[in-house]
């Protein structure tokens, strides 16, 4: 194993296009990361096979900003210790509903919780006929494709130099931002097809580039859209940027932690 960098930055988006919060500590578990897209909401006119409604139809969901009530006992298994103690492979508990109970604060500043009908009928302000809204609830993230996603700072800092302004990281809304120091932009589609041990445990094989779509376009404290943003990895990057990765080994991952590749 050889260092290639270190963990800049975690984050968990509780609920699938919602606004995402940067994490102290995650534990990458075999469904992602503890607590990530746990929430959705089920939309009649979406397409079949991703029948989620998403910030690509609705942009003021990233303004949307949820909130565990239990953020305590939403951070990691309770029985994590314990379970570690028996070796690699083995899954803990999981939280209740109780414990991943969440509140949403709308960009009016309302508080309200993530079953409350009003906060569905907010959502689907605008939509139009057609849309049947209703509340999901998974134990594992519900991601459009794998559980784990990596970007790099890098790969960040070459699409605003080929865009023409500084983007906000936060856009490609990523678990795990990495800090590849001297290497260039998409270094991390170099390690398709290897695996990186990320802090003292947790083991990702990287599976696949990340195919982008209009949400990176928005910004996520306005929700304004910028479409040069997505025509730049289009036209210069074949519509991807960043990577995917499967749990291969569970762990906690922290700020700081050191990135090493197989």
């Amino acid at each position: 194993m050889s260092v290639i960098g270190r963990v800049e930055s975690l984050w968990r988006y509780p609920v699938k296009s919602m606004r995402g919060e940067e994490l102290g500590e995650a534990y990458v578990g075999y469904a992602g990361v503890f607590g990530d897209r746990i929430y959705a909401f089920h939309d009649t006119a979406a397409r079949p096979g991703l029948p989620y409604l998403t910030a690509r139809e609705q942009a003021a969901m990233l303004l949307h900003a949820p909130r565990f009530r239990h953020r305590e006992r939403a951070t990691k298994p309770v029985n994590l210790a314990a379970a570690e103690s028996l070796g690699p492979g083995v899954t803990p508990l999981y939280p209740s509903s109780d414990d991943f109970a969440m509140d949403v604060e709308t960009p009016s500043g309302a508080v309200l919780a993530i079953d409350d009908p009003a906060l569905i009928e907010a959502l689907g302000d605008g939509l139009g006929g057609g849309h049947a809204l209703s509340l999901l609830r998974s134990d594992r993230a519900l991601t459009d494709c794998r559980p784990v996603s990596l970007f790099s700072l890098q790969t960040v800092r070459q699409l605003g130099e080929e865009v023409g302004s500084t983007l906000d990281k936060r856009r490609f809304r990523a678990n795990i931002y990495a800090d590849f120091a001297e290497a260039a932009g998409f270094a991390e589609d170099d390690f398709i097809g290897r695996r990186l041990r990320i802090g003292e445990r947790a083991v990702i094989a990287v599976v696949e580039r990340d195919p982008r779509c209009k949400i990176i376009t928005l910004d996520p404290d306005t929700s304004t859209p910028n479409p040069d943003i997505l025509r730049t990895i289009a036209r210069g990057h074949d519509g991807f940027a960043g990577v995917y990765g499967a749990v291969l080994t569970e762990g906690i991952v922290r700020p700081g932690d050191t990135i090493e590749v197989s």
